[in-house]
């Protein structure tokens, strides 16, 4: 090998090096634990609602954030509270149209199997974001 034949394999060697580096300078621990799936039990525990109301509106912010569900219906939060190992309100109706009130959620023009469809509000995002407390 001639020189330039070495200089070119060692200019080599160091762009792989670099483009390497560059890929784990940007995997960071909390990317490495964000990328493993939560589950909703999980999540529940996190964000520590203190009522059904809250506990409904956490469910559908999973199911909309964690799962990609666009809308949600009433089944699939009935659904998420089996999942979580919660008990199970009376009325989650009664708890979706709490956080309707509130501002929390709103219903969607459209609907699933006659069901009708719910997804969160601007709002209903942060208030689960901020751990129920509300912003100032």
């Amino acid at each position: 090998m001639n020189d330039e034949q070495i200089k070119n394999m060692f200019e080599n060697h160091e762009q792989r090096i670099l483009q390497l580096e560059a890929k784990f300078a940007s995997t960071t621990i909390e990317r490495i634990v964000d990328e493993k799936k939560q589950s909703i039990a999980e999540f529940i525990l996190d964000r520590k609602p203190t009522s059904d109301t809250q506990k409904t509106l956490c469910i559908g912010y999973f199911l909309e954030h964690k799962n990609n569900l666009v809308s949600f219906t009433v089944s699939d939060i009935e659904q998420g509270f089996k999942d979580a190992k919660e008990k199970i309100p009376y009325n989650i109706s009664d708890q979706v149209y709490k956080n309707i009130a509130k501002g929390h959620m709103m219903e969607t023009k459209e609907k699933k199997e006659s069901a009708r469809l719910i997804k969160l509000t601007s709002s209903g995002d942060r208030f689960v974001e901020n751990n129920f407390k509300k912003q100032k």
